[in-house]
């Protein structure tokens, strides 16, 4: 993997760069549609491709329990698996073992739990971790690490910082792929001096890239701002800047803007699922009834398949009446959002007006839809 720092904004921390894998460029900031079982639920890989998407993150716990990642290494390897022959990010599995495990125990030597789909024991150690995510075949891996849950005590956030250190050491030296770049992780809850000693500690290792866990966890999202704030500045500037789990499109204009290079989150997929939709000046609810009679697209701004050709009105019946289709076109329109939205914050880095497009961001959620 090869990084390349292009431009930096003027009146912000915001960097427009670009990645080199095997499989691909990916351009940045960049949003990584979630693809937890090796699929972006309800769409193709012909979908993504049609939206620019360059890269998608897949779940290292999900496929570990199932298909295995010894069949897919079988079969080919992931891209190969899943018919996607653009750039993949397997996360290591540590958040999934944390939320979804019925029962687990951590050890320095791993972590011990049990499925949440059949009941049966597993152990995930970090070089455990790196040899599934070498057969999965991932441009780029995760180290093992535990996520910190909020809130938490500062003992509590200091052990789980030096547990996630000698994991991260462990995952680096056990990881031989010269094809997949491994990334480290930042942990230290919202104790800002837990986070900079990790970083430190993790550039002392030096990985090909560093990210931000255990934020958007249920924290203020002042506190979560405030330590982005405080601990991006002293990331490598040549390495990319991963913000994990995040997040709204607030969110994410917030985090470009203080630096962070590459995000993650089910929030589009999931929201669409539900009837939630993106538009230029906020959320809409489809299943509500105001929408009934709406012969208006979506959002008249947007240029996606969806909003071209289906009325609100059509979206609203086919989520009440439950019909696939909703989820699908739902999607395609909460996905197609974030991608322009990357690919309009990318142009205004270049042109040197991040902060003039930040504002118009910000003025049409107050303007309301009426202006739409």
């Amino acid at each position: 993997m090869v990084f390349e720092l292009l431009s930096k904004d003027t009146q912000t921390l915001a960097r427009r760069g670009r990645i080199r894998t095997s499989h691909g460029i990916v351009e940045t900031p960049v949003f990584m549609p979630v693809g937890t079982q090796g699929s972006v639920k309800s769409l193709t890989p012909h979908d993504l491709f049609k939206e620019d998407c360059q890269i998608i993150l897949g779940n290292t716990y999900h496929l570990y329990l199932r298909p295995g990642h010894e069949r897919i290494a079988r079969l080919g390897g992931l891209h190969r698996f899943m018919a996607w022959d653009r750039s993949i990010l397997t996360d290591s599995g540590g958040y999934q073992v944390f939320s979804l495990a019925k029962i687990r125990r951590i050890e320095e030597e791993g972590v011990e739990f049990q499925s949440h789909i059949d009941g049966s024991r597993h152990r995930l150690t970090p070089e455990r971790v790196m040899e599934i995510q070498h057969d999965l075949g991932s441009d780029i891996a995760m180290v093992l690490d535990e996520c910190t849950p909020y809130p938490v005590s500062y003992e509590y956030a200091r052990s789980s910082v030096d547990l996630s250190l000698k994991w991260a050491l462990r995952c680096k030296v056990s990881h031989t792929r010269d094809d997949q770049a491994l990334f480290g992780i930042v942990q230290g809850s919202v104790f800002l001096n837990l986070r900079k000693e990790c970083l430190e500690r993790l550039m002392e290792i030096g990985f090909d890239g560093y990210a931000v866990g255990s934020l958007s966890v249920g924290e203020p999202k002042e506190v979560m701002l405030e330590v982005l704030e405080g601990i991006l500045p002293l990331f490598p500037e040549n390495a990319p800047r991963y913000l994990m789990g995040v997040g709204t499109p607030e969110d994410i204009v917030e985090g470009v803007a203080l630096g962070v290079d590459m995000f993650d989150c089910v929030l589009p997929t999931r929201n669409a699922r539900n009837g939630t939709l993106f538009t230029s000046w906020g959320k809409i609810n489809i299943k509500n009834q105001w929408y009934a009679d709406d012969e208006r697209p979506v959002d008249p701004t947007c240029s996606c398949y969806t909003c071209r050709h289906f009325s609100r009105a059509y979206l609203r019946h086919l989520y009440v009446a439950r019909e696939l289709l909703s989820y699908r076109l739902n999607t395609i329109h909460n996905l197609h959002f974030y991608l322009s939205m990357m690919k309009e914050i990318r142009q205004a880095i270049e042109e040197g007006n991040f902060s003039l497009w930040r504002r118009s961001f910000y003025e049409k959620r107050l303007s309301g839809e009426n202006d739409f």
